[in-house]
Parts: structure tokens; C-alpha cells; sequence
């Protein structure tokens, strides 16, 4: 049997639904499973054996160039030559619906009252209820799930064994630590409410006088990783790295302390104690462990309308912070 995923994006998201796999692998060997996503997120899928086959496209090239559109749906036509029994549209969107249509006769994916754009739903065979406040990773488990007849469990989720694969980097011989604990700062995220203050991750790193490594992704994260260099004699910032690189520096560290975002969430899937610091989304996007903590600021949170004028991550008393992870280390 050959099934085809369509999960396109974000990093998070991507990252919440790939623990799935490793349970329908166990349930259903010789099945073979293809994974679509947008090609820049490839790198995060590559080296996991659960998956046959990444096939890449560039959907979001559609908004700046129209005439993209029949170039990608040609491409989508041509691995729907593979011939797949089954397609999960594990995104819930009508890029991700049309996307699956146009892989497969056979369609599965979530209900209509289960997603934010419930006319997806009307493009799949099997639909797959589950609450839209629910947890982001057991909804993720169960529309990869259900339609294959396998059940995940949140017990074999916090039982889950890593399934994020790197190679390794001699670039980062230079920057982590023998004699300390090694540390990333995650300060970075897609709304501007959602990230923590430079000035309160200074104020960790220097409370806890560690080897931080600052990773970051954009002009502006790379200004803020640089301001809280040099305003702590504990923090350096990384230098622009790839995904794999990202991967591999996150699975050498001993924490992770980071925004809600995607590469905050890598830690979860290698197995990294972390802390994700919430402030205008919800804190079941993720699974609390032993090891993966969270701390919310007091803001109520609406899950079917996000404030992105809540700033209340501002207040999140960084001393919090310090102690959680203290006792982490």
C-alpha cells in the first residue's frame, strides 16, 4: 500500500505531525509512505527513515507569480503518477485539499467542523473528527492515524523516541562547550507578540552562566541575537545555519529555551529538555514532559481568533525562567 502526506507547512507543524509516523511504521511495515511539503521545510523531513520518499513543491511561489500555478499543479499531476491507495491532507486547507485532490482519488482528512477552512473537508472520502482546540499533536496523530486504522495514544506520543535526523556539523565545534552546559536561545517567531524580549534573554543567560548559543533566521533576529551578545558575557550568536545545521546543534545542547515556534519545537521531537514561553497562542499546541516545559503569560488565550496585539509575553518575569531551567539542568 502507498500513501501520500500532504503537510506543507509551518516547521511546528510539520515537526508536530511527524511523530505519527514512527507508530504507523510500527503498525503497518511494508506500508510506503510519500510526504509532501513545501520545498523549503525538505531539509527537515530528509534522513527520516519512516519516509520513502520527499517530494517537494513551491506553492507559496503562486502569490508573487501567477503563472506559477499551472507549473505546480503539472508538478502535483506528476506524482500522482505513483498511484497512491490513500492521500492524508494532514494541513486542513484548501491549498492542501486541492493539493490531495489532485494526487489521489482516495482522500482523507479532517471533518468540516474540525479546521479552520471547512470547505476542505468536502474534498475527502474519510474525514476525521477531532476538536479544533484540541492538542496540535494529537490532532496531528490522529488525521495521519485514523484513516490507516492505527491508534496513537498520548501515552506512546510521551513515549515517542526522537525522529528528527542530522548530519553532523564541524561548524559547531567552534561554538559548543565541553566544560559547560550548552544552551540555545530561540528568539525568534512569525508575529512580533510572540517574542520574548532581548533584554529578558540577556538577563537569563547572565543568571545562569552557561555557553548560550543564540540561533536566528532573519535580519532582525540576527540584530536582536548580536544585542543580546553584547549585553552578556555568556551568550554568543550563532552563525547563519542551515536546517540541518539547526537540527544538529539543538540535539547536541542541554536546553532549549525559545518563543512558540518551529525551531523551539525541534527540541521536542529529539528528545531536549526545553521551555517554550507562550504569550498570544495556546499552550496545548504542545505536550508538557518531564522535560518540555512551558510558561504562559496571564493573557486568556481564543483559539479560533489569536490577538496578535496580545503582548503579554512581556510580562513573563524572566527569574521564572531561570529557576525552571535550573532545575532542568
Amino acid at each position: 500500500m502507498k500513501i501520500a502526506i500532504v503537510k506543507l507547512s509551518a516547521m511546528g507543524d510539520i515537526i508536530h505531525a511527524m511523530v505519527a509516523l514512527q507508530y504507523i511504521k510500527k503498525a503497518k511495515p511494508s506500508l510506503q509512505i510519500d510526504w509532501i511539503v513545501e520545498q523549503g521545510f525538505v531539509p527537515l523531513l530528509e534522513g527520516n527513515p519512516h519516509i520513502d520518499t520527499i517530494l517537494p513543491v513551491h506553492l507559496k511561489a503562486i502569490k508573487k507569480d501567477k503563472k506559477k500555478l499551472f507549473e505546480q499543479i503539472n508538478l502535483v499531476r506528476a506524482y500522482a503518477k505513483n498511484h497512491y491507495d490513500l492521500v492524508i491532507d494532514a494541513q486542513g486547507l484548501m491549498k492542501s485539499a486541492i493539493t490531495a485532490k489532485l494526487l489521489g482519488k482516495h482522500r482523507a482528512g479532517f471533518s468540516k467542523d474540525s479546521i479552520r477552512e471547512g470547505v476542505a473537508s468536502y474534498f475527502y472520502e474519510h474525514k476525521v473528527d477531532i476538536a479544533y482546540d484540541a492538542n496540535t499533536i494529537d490532532r496531528n496523530a490522529k488525521v495521519m492515524s485514523a484513516p490507516l486504522g492505527v491508534e496513537i495514544t498520548q501515552k506512546m506520543i510521551l513515549e515517542k523516541e526522537p525522529f528528527l535526523y542530522y548530519e553532523n556539523d564541524t561548524l559547531l565545534d567552534a561554538y559548543l562547550s565541553k566544560e559547560k552546559k550548552n544552551i540555545i536561545f530561540v528568539i525568534g517567531s512569525t508575529w512580533e507578540s510572540r517574542n520574548y524580549p532581548k533584554e529578558k534573554f540577556a538577563v537569563i543567560a547572565d543568571a545562569l552562566k552557561e555557553n548560550v548559543l543564540i540561533a536566528w533566521g532573519s535580519d532582525d533576529e540576527k540584530h536582536r541575537a548580536e544585542w543580546i551578545e553584547a549585553h552578556t558575557s555568556y551568550a554568543k550568536a550563532l552563525p547563519k545555519i542551515n536546517l540541518n545545521t539547526l537540527k544538529a546543534v539543538i540535539a547536541q545542547s542541554d536546553l532549549l529555551i525559545g518563543n512558540d515556534t518551529g525551531p523551539t519545537h525541534m527540541a521536542w521531537g529529539l528528545n531536549i529538555p526545553s521551555i517554550t514561553i507562550f504569550g498570544p497562542t495556546p499552550i496545548n499546541r504542545v505536550y508538557q514532559t518531564p522535560i518540555n516545559k512551558v510558561i504562559k503569560s496571564d493573557s486568556i488565550v481564543d483559539h479560533y481568533k489569536l490577538n496578535k496585539e496580545d503582548f503579554s509575553i512581556y510580562e513573563i518575569n524572566p527569574n521564572e525562567i531561570v529557576e525552571m531551567a535550573k532545575g532542568l539542568l
